[in-house]
């Protein structure tokens, strides 16, 4: 059974840096897709960025220069370096995987999912 695990969420000021983490459990991360997806409230859910097997990044394009998404192959976890956050950053954040070696653009790629950490970023 695939757990994914989110943390490193919390409130921050406009231009502050927040560092979210995934813990991975039941699952090779460096074998498959990973990625960040966030859900605003009264907003639908949306693809932050995406990690391919192979390395390959994909970020949504008001992230872009912003957020870097990595994985650590030893740890068997994904990061998520959100830096100079806005206001409109504020989101619950979730960690999601699945079983193809590369990335899909929607959420209904995604089979694994975790509960999700929220980030708060006060102007």
């Amino acid at each position: 059974q695939v757990q994914l695990v989110e943390s490193g969420g919390d409130s921050v000021q406009t231009g502050g840096s927040l560092r979210l983490s995934c813990a991975t459990n039941g699952y090779t991360s460096s074998d498959y897709c990973m990625g960040w997806f966030r859900q605003a409230p009264g907003k639908e859910r949306e693809g932050v960025a995406y990690i391919d097997s192979n390395g390959g990044t994909t970020y949504m394009y008001s992230v872009k220069g912003r957020f870097s998404i990595s994985r650590d192959n030893a740890k068997n976890t994904l990061d998520l370096q959100m830096n100079s956050l806005k206001p409109e950053d504020t989101a619950m954040y979730y960690c999601a995987a699945d079983d193809v070696p590369l990335c899909g653009d929607s959420e209904a790629d995604f089979a694994y999912w975790g509960q999700g950490t929220q980030v708060t970023v006060s102007s």
